[in-house]
């Protein structure tokens, strides 16, 4: 299987992007967007940006877990990861969001 970003509808209505890495799992998932087409910009934004490594807050949360959030050069929030189990896995994400992101289709299942 490769790799894809899936657009979403959740139950509030907003539209959301899934990047799933080639295996199936999760490694980015968007902010909400009113509207179908702002989330495809936002798959756009994250094609642009995904490469650049400085766009990468490396962070842990109040768990002790590593995550990892991906910014727009305005420095607004594009998408986030999973928590990981350690810093190794987490840059592990960074380097499969990396390779993915560019040129990766688009799956509308909203």
């Amino acid at each position: 299987m490769a790799a894809k970003y899936e657009v979403k509808k959740a139950s509030d209505g907003q539209y959301f992007f899934n990047l799933k890495a080639g295996n199936g799992e999760i490694i980015l998932t968007s902010e909400r967007y009113k509207a179908k087409a702002s989330a495809t910009n936002g798959i756009e934004s994250v094609r642009k940006n995904a490469p650049i490594d400085a766009r990468y807050d490396r962070r842990v949360s109040s768990s002790n877990k590593p995550y990892f959030v991906l910014r727009a050069g305005n420095n607004e929030v594009i998408g986030q990861s999973e928590l990981y189990s350690s810093a190794a896995a987490m840059e592990n994400g960074i380097t499969a969001v990396k390779a993915a992101a560019p040129t990766t289709t688009v799956e509308d299942l909203a």
